[in-house]
């Protein structure tokens, strides 16, 4: 049943506790966060999540924070309508959380996000619903949020780096 964690786990009992934490939020609404140095599997993990959830015949869409340039990364994020700004698509375009409505957004390097956006994507967490940019009327989201970072998110809170009301949004578990 839980054959791809089992797999990640194989017999490190601090893992296997971590684990038994995840399968106990699999499938609530519960938003996880994962921490760890770089190259330790955090997506691996994110996507382990996502197969075993039963979410796991919907999308699982990946956005890297930190290699998206911080002029592009609200409307990767969010979408925009035809004609928002010069530049655009003239058809816009559907945003990477809605691209994973119905399934799991993976936020990998989270503490890579700019201050701004942390302000748009509490937004967006808090109300479950998100407007591209130009759109008036918002949707509903459902979706499994998974974030990943390999930052000292408490040390940025302190600094002013990270909202701490984001880090509590996003640290369910």
């Amino acid at each position: 049943d839980h054959l791809e964690m089992a797999l990640l786990i194989g017999n490190d009992p601090e893992t296997y506790s971590i684990a038994k934490s995840i399968q106990k939020v699999l499938n609530t609404d519960i938003h996880i966060l994962l921490t760890g140095e770089t190259g330790t599997g955090k997506e691996v993990w994110a996507k382990a999540i996502h197969n075993e959830s039963n979410r796991r015949n919907k999308p699982f869409v990946a956005i890297n924070c930190a290699a998206i340039p911080e002029s592009l990364i609200e409307s990767e994020l969010f979408g925009y309508n035809t004609g928002t700004f010069t530049g655009a698509l003239k058809q816009g375009m559907k945003g990477k959380v809605l691209l994973a409505n119905g399934g799991t957004l993976f936020l990998d390097e989270i503490g890579d996000m700019p201050l701004q956006l942390q302000t748009r994507l509490l937004r967006v967490l808090s109300e479950m619903e998100v407007a591209p940019l130009g759109e008036s009327s918002p949707i509903p989201l459902d979706i499994q949020l998974i974030s990943a970072t390999n930052q000292n998110l408490s040390e940025m809170i302190k600094d002013n780096r990270f909202r701490a009301d984001l880090f509590y949004r996003l640290n369910g578990i």
